[in-house]
């Protein structure tokens, strides 16, 4: 029998933990989960090393949302809060460097903006959080034939905003070209989610640095957050740095016999 390998990614403990459980019964399904867009990472860089690479990643679109003092899923090391915080930038960081692994984005509401632009940054899926285990394992299976999965509700919304997201990409395209190599490397860095700290770690550079570059970027971009940054370069076709770059250390993933 042919089993699936599947990474849960979300920081809410009991959802992670109940959804981790009721997928490990399946007869075909093997299952893991982490608690972190940084703590998933680990997990793939992990398995990719050992030759058990994971086949699927269901990630939580809100993931990197909780209120303080909220308990993640899995712990995370410490030192790593400045890598990924959100599902989609994760999502974007995972197809960059594993293509072959499929994602799933799992939401509590539909969205069609943020389900396209899940789309847009290489998910195969997005499903709700409340649907049923079957529902689930149709779209896990789905994805691992390169079928593209969302609600029929949301069908309408996100053709509308692929639509509307290519008619901006030509004026996109020409902000980015007026940003200097390295400020593009920068926009590269804040499309993976990297945080200021983790910029000026990765390119050699002081912190003070990066803050200006960050600066420079969203003045010629014409915007005023790293959100909106990030949005505009994803419209343009700016793809995420090489997270798997120079990157070290464990795995803090739970196997499933964990999750119990």
């Amino acid at each position: 029998m042919v089993r699936i390998r599947v990474l849960v990614v979300d920081d809410h403990r009991i959802f992670a933990e109940s959804l981790a459980a009721a997928l490990a019964a399946e007869p075909d399904v093997d299952v893991s989960a982490a608690g972190s867009g940084p703590a998933a990472l680990r997990c793939l860089e992990r398995a990719a090393a050992e030759g058990r690479r994971y086949d699927v990643l269901l990630v939580d679109a809100d993931l990197g949302g909780n209120l303080p003092g909220v308990r993640p899923a899995v712990p995370v090391q410490e030192g790593n809060e400045d890598g990924l915080v959100d599902g989609i930038s994760l999502v974007a960081g995972v197809r960059s460097a594993q293509p072959a692994v499929r994602t799933v984005v799992l939401a509590e509401k539909d969205d069609p903006r943020r389900a396209a632009l899940a789309l847009q940054a290489g998910a195969s899926g997005w499903v709700a959080k409340d649907c049923s285990l079957s529902r689930l394992l149709t779209v896990i299976r789905g994805v691992l034939r390169d079928e593209t999965h969302l609600p029929p509700a949301l069908l309408t919304g996100v053709l509308k905003e692929l639509t509307a997201a290519r008619k901006h990409r030509t004026e996109s395209e020409q902000l980015v070209e007026s940003l200097t190599p390295r400020e593009r490397e920068v926009l590269r860095c804040m499309v993976a989610g990297l945080g200021r700290k983790a910029v000026a770690e990765r390119l050699f550079l002081s912190p003070h640095t990066v803050r200006t570059h960050m600066q420079n970027v969203l003045g010629k971009l014409g915007v005023h957050s790293t959100l909106a940054a990030v949005a505009l370069a994803r419209r343009a076709g700016v793809g995420p740095v090489d997270l798997w770059a120079g990157r070290g250390g464990g795995c803090t993933c739970r196997p499933k016999t964990s999750l119990r």
